[in-house]
């Protein structure tokens, strides 16, 4: 969706302003999910590697894909994903920013698997809670890391 003219700013009653709105990709388009989908499954693989998945987990956090598929698709990532899986490595690769910025490499990685008495997870590890909870799970850490790497 392209951004709004000046023109087109001023007659909804948008204030002026030398930034314009962020464009997002569109993920009901099959091509932008062929561009975006072999590097968001290498950077998910990355990403499980680095916080040490089992593939149980790794499946699970992708959204229950079979061990077959897994399989195949970490052997060849060059294929296409369905918006949901996409919006979940979306979030594994916020979340694991969110945290490298947060803390240093070794407590990053391994802060997934580790005891958390934050209200949200009630004592489980962020992992058990997003594997639990699946993409709306993923939305509140990414959104707890996000506030805490703005001060809140």
């Amino acid at each position: 969706m392209p951004a709004f003219s000046d023109a087109r700013r001023r007659a909804i009653g948008y204030p002026a302003s030398r930034f314009d709105a962020p464009t997002f990709p569109d993920l009901s388009t099959r091509a932008e999910r062929e561009r975006l989908s072999p590097s968001a499954l290498r950077a998910f693989f990355a990403i499980a590697e680095r916080w040490k998945l089992r593939d149980d987990e790794a499946r699970e956090l992708l959204g229950g894909v079979s061990s077959s598929a897994y399989y195949d698709w970490k052997k060849k990532p060059d294929r296409m994903l369905e918006v949901d899986r996409l919006t979940r490595v979306s979030y594994l690769i916020g979340i694991y920013k969110a945290l490298h910025i947060l803390y240093g490499d070794t407590l990053a990685d391994e802060w997934v698997r580790l005891p958390n008495r934050n209200a949200v997870f009630a004592g489980r590890t962020p992992l058990d809670y997003m594997v639990a909870g699946g993409l709306l799970a993923m939305q509140t850490v990414r959104k707890l890391l996000d506030a805490r790497r703005g001060g809140v």
